[in-house]
């Protein structure tokens, strides 16, 4: 595979214009093509199958004024003021009676009449029924509602939104996220290679590759359901990835050229080399992400797969515009920048990480973790059993008006409801009656209804020809867990609900379906963690040729994402420190575990490819097991490091953020490359493959014989390149 992606680079450094002028055309494409698509993601958290789903089909059916999006209008007074005055009465009444005549709102119910004022007349609910689904309903008409709620804000009624679409709903990608990111990645390269050209490329690249990524990813939100999590789960793994792969290649080509290589035989070595490693790794991400699609959640596998055609178009991006950049580039990735007082220092350290990398601070931390490697991994792995620990107190659920910061509408909302009515308000409960043949039946529903454990109250709310919707309020907020066990106990006991009427019930309604949707998750995770575990087993196996490396991989990441779920627990869901993160304490996002494997898997398998293939660099060279651990180590130690801080910074970054969700997605995400890159990879691996010694590339002679070597490493390529230099001329290759 070596020699192919070598050739590949060397056509692509000698036709560079071509492939630039291509991958601009394609951006050029795509940018198109999402505008002329006018594409729009949403939230729409659906699983097919599920009783919840089967209701709102049964809606969109057969009474579809009731299967359209909705939006909880809150009114609210304070002091003195109350919502029962005339004056307010009268300013709440023509605001609902605008709303209602604002194009695509079928329906408007004002407090009034529902008689959903509170006992201190302070706090009311009015609602707005769309005709189309939430993702339809467009950003105009919420402009409008927003707009119209004028009314009774001038009145002195203060006016906050919630439900499945509101004013204020919509996700927004913000630049800011990504400029600190870039920011930081540049600072970090900066210091790494010490010239402008050489940390500006690999970024340069990266964000191409990320407008081609977004653009896509909007274009295909026109015909094909897509969550706006999943335009920024691929854009932080697209910045990530696209810099980190090619910093990985880089740093070959830099060190090739400092060892005496022209560009271009420095292009095509440094590809055929680090580039099968990057080929791996990134194959590695691409399984992970893909196989979200074995939970059977649509969402999920529409955002595995955008985050794996983000990371596929980092890839590419890698093995062919960065070759065709360094040719433009020339030598001027070498061009240290002037270092005052210390002239010649930057150029100093590159050469002794050629020359003698043994010197350098990843040399000295390789030492010291072989030397000390069994009270090393001990110590290591202690510790993250530790951090891992908070995890077994996990709860899920989905975001909810509590989740979002105290300034946000629908926090208000929320807070404004669980004051005036109480907590299950904000979670109502939808049952759907068929087969209705009198107001009698539903009068009985009702009745069964209301005498259930923890539900407040139940009243019908629409009803057309044999179909009824009745609403049950329960005692607890639609995260409890009690609220999930009223849901379970109705569709466990609707027979005994339906007694006599002959008519069939079920339970559903956003409450019941972000129910649905969290135990489904939960069901998945063991299924999802094997599959993608198995496939990364047999990719890993056969990029290194051993069983020993691909279990270990699979150990340390479970390592790694079980501390990073820990510090998920501890932060997002008990408060520890949540002040200081701007974070609001509730429960963790329950979709978030399973991205959360999915990705951190897929990037710990990148740094183990990396770093071990290093290893397996040496080890094929000289024999020596535990010298080759201490001398991969230590070549890989200032690359990984560089790449690590890069992503954990982007991750970071996406904290600055004010939606509940992205700043879990993206401290999770942190945590987990951090700790795996640094404590695992770097530490914990080193030490036990120096413990091992070389039992470790072990693999059966049956093995040898009938699977092909893919030189991840690059060694043929290497030696076949060496042997074709006149021998006056070679030079040391790392």
């Amino acid at each position: 595979m070596s020699k192919y992606l070598a050739n590949i680079a060397r056509w692509c450094f000698r036709h560079r214009k071509t492939v630039v002028a291509l991958w601009i055309l394609v951006a050029a494409a795509v940018i198109a093509t999402a505008q002329l698509s006018n594409g729009k993601t949403n939230d729409n958290f659906t699983i097919p199958g599920t009783e919840s789903q089967q209701m709102q089909d049964l809606l969109a059916k057969d009474l579809p004024a009731a299967g359209g999006a909705q939006t909880r209008v809150v009114f609210a007074t304070h002091g003195s003021q109350k919502l029962t005055s005339p004056t307010n009465v009268q300013a709440v009444k023509e605001t609902m009676a605008q709303l209602a005549k604002i194009p695509g709102v079928v329906a408007t119910t004002d407090p009034y009449t529902t008689k959903q004022v509170s006992r201190s007349g302070q706090v009311g609910l009015g609602t707005i029924q769309y005709k189309d689904a939430a993702q339809d309903v467009s950003t105009s008409t919420l402009d409008r509602v927003n707009a119209v709620s004028d009314t009774a804000r001038n009145s002195g009624v203060q006016v906050e939104y919630a439900g499945s679409v509101y004013p204020g709903s919509e996700f927004t990608i913000s630049e800011i996220p990504e400029i600190i990111g870039i920011v930081v990645a540049f600072i970090v390269l900066l210091v790494t290679f010490a010239a402008f050209v050489a940390a500006g490329l690999p970024i340069i690249n990266a964000i191409l590759g990320v407008i081609v990524t977004v653009m896509s990813v909007t274009a295909l939100a026109a015909v094909v359901d897509i969550a706006s999590t999943s335009t920024t789960v691929a854009l932080m793994l697209g910045l990530s990835c696209g810099i980190d792969y090619g910093v990985f290649i880089l740093a070959r080509h830099r060190n090739n050229l400092i060892a005496g290589l022209d560009v271009e035989d420095s292009v095509y070595l440094a590809v055929g080399t680090a580039g099968s490693s990057v080929v791996f790794a990134g194959l590695t991400v691409i399984v992970a992400l893909c196989g979200m699609a074995v939970v059977g959640i649509p969402f999920l596998t529409v955002m595995g797969l955008a985050a794996a055609g983000a990371v596929f178009i980092a890839l590419l991006i890698a093995l062919t515009l960065l070759p065709a950049s360094l040719g433009f580039a020339g030598r001027k990735v070498i061009r240290f920048i002037p270092s005052p007082g210390m002239p010649g220092h930057h150029e100093a350290i590159a050469r002794q990480a050629v020359e003698a990398p043994e010197k350098s601070a990843g040399g000295v931390w390789a030492r010291f973790v072989v030397r000390f490697r069994v009270p090393v991994l001990i110590v290591g792995v202690l510790g993250l059993l530790v951090l891992a620990s908070p995890a077994l107190d996990m709860q899920l659920g989905l975001p909810s008006g509590a989740s979002q910061s105290k300034d946000n509408t629908a926090r208000k909302a929320y807070d404004l409801t669980t004051e005036g009515f109480g907590v299950g308000f904000n979670g109502p409960l939808l049952v759907t009656a068929q087969n209705v043949d009198s107001p009698a039946d539903v009068q009985q529903l009702v009745g069964a209804l209301q005498k259930q454990d923890n539900v407040v109250t139940a009243a019908p709310t629409v009803s057309q020809g044999k179909l009824a919707i009745i609403s049950v309020i329960p005692k607890t907020g639609p995260n409890d867990p009690k609220t999930a066990d009223l849901v379970t106990h109705l569709r466990d006991n609707r027979s005994q609900i339906e007694g006599t009427t002959g008519t069939k019930i079920q339970v559903g309604g956003q409450t019941a379906s972000n129910i649905d949707v969290s135990a489904k998750l939960t069901d998945a995770l063991p299924i999802f963690l094997a599959v993608v575990a198995a496939l990364a087993f047999v990719l890993l196996t056969f990029a290194f040729r051993t069983i020993l490396i691909p279990i270990k991989s699979i150990v340390g990441f479970m390592l790694s994402v079980g501390a990073a779920f820990g510090l998920e627990v501890a932060i997002f869901q008990w408060g520890w420190g949540a002040s200081l993160l701007g974070v609001t304490k509730g429960e963790i996002i329950s979709f978030l575990p399973l991205i959360m494997l999915a990705i951190i898997f897929g990037l710990s398998s990148d740094y183990e490819v990396f770093v071990v293939s290093r290893i397996k660099e040496d080890y094929t060279k000289t024999g020596d097991g535990r010298g080759a651990v201490e001398r991969g180590t230590t070549s890989s130690a200032r690359v990984v490091t560089a790449a690590a801080l890069i992503m954990f910074s982007i991750f970071v970054a996406f904290m600055v953020t004010d939606d509940p969700t992205i700043k879990a997605i993206g401290f999770g995400f942190a945590a987990g490359v951090f700790i795996d890159a640094f404590v695992v990879r770097l530490t914990l691996v080193p030490a036990l493959m120096a413990i091992v010694g070389s039992k470790v590339w072990y693999h059966p002679q049956w093995f040898a014989r009938h699977v092909p070597d893919p030189d991840i490493e690059g060694e043929k390529l290497s030696k076949e390149f060496e042997d074709r230099l006149h021998p006056a001329e070679a030079e040391p290759l790392t």
